[in-house]
């Protein structure tokens, strides 16, 4: 997989996740300091939207759009991970005024990262991308983003689980 940021190509650890793979558990932090799984949520559907920072432009967009679009759908969560500290999800969702806004943390042991297969090793980073998970936990839609700072294709998304 060939993914740059910024135009200079980065290395990425992990294993890439494909259409019909399962989905793998994982480990990450929630606001609150406690462990999530992706065990814990229970929707249908579950998009999760990799992020390289809440702090930035493109990831400011791409979690506040997710959200827009799909948070009238029943039986869809939205899960924004990326591995900013728990403490700036927080501080971001209050400045924002979002209150259901779902981010989670994989600062710590990189769990996400590693089992779908988004770890910017140069830079300990989410490398932008999205999965769409049916009921059964298989993998229904995946995209990483060539170039970090681009945005995801939010139409497909959106059409796929409005359908």
């Amino acid at each position: 997989m060939n993914i740059t940021f910024g135009g200079n190509k980065v290395t990425v650890k992990g294993t890439i996740k494909k259409v019909g793979d399962k989905a793998p558990n994982f480990k990450v932090i929630a606001n609150d300091l406690s462990e999530k799984t992706l065990d814990d949520y229970n929707a249908d559907y579950i998009v999760i939207s990799a992020v390289p920072s809440i702090d930035t432009g493109v990831c400011d967009f791409q979690t506040k759009k997710f959200n827009k679009e799909l948070s009238d759908l029943n039986n869809v969560e939205v899960l924004t991970i990326s591995n900013d500290l728990p403490f700036a999800q927080k501080r971001w969702c209050a400045s924002e005024g979002l209150d259901n806004v779902i981010t989670l943390s994989d600062h710590k042991d990189l769990d996400f990262a590693m089992q779908y297969g988004t770890l910017i090793e140069d830079h300990r980073l989410q490398v932008r991308s999205v999965f769409v998970l049916d009921k059964d936990r298989n993998i229904i839609y995946v995209e990483y983003v060539n170039e970090v700072t681009n945005h995801p294709n939010y139409d497909k998304v959106v059409e796929l689980l409005k359908k």
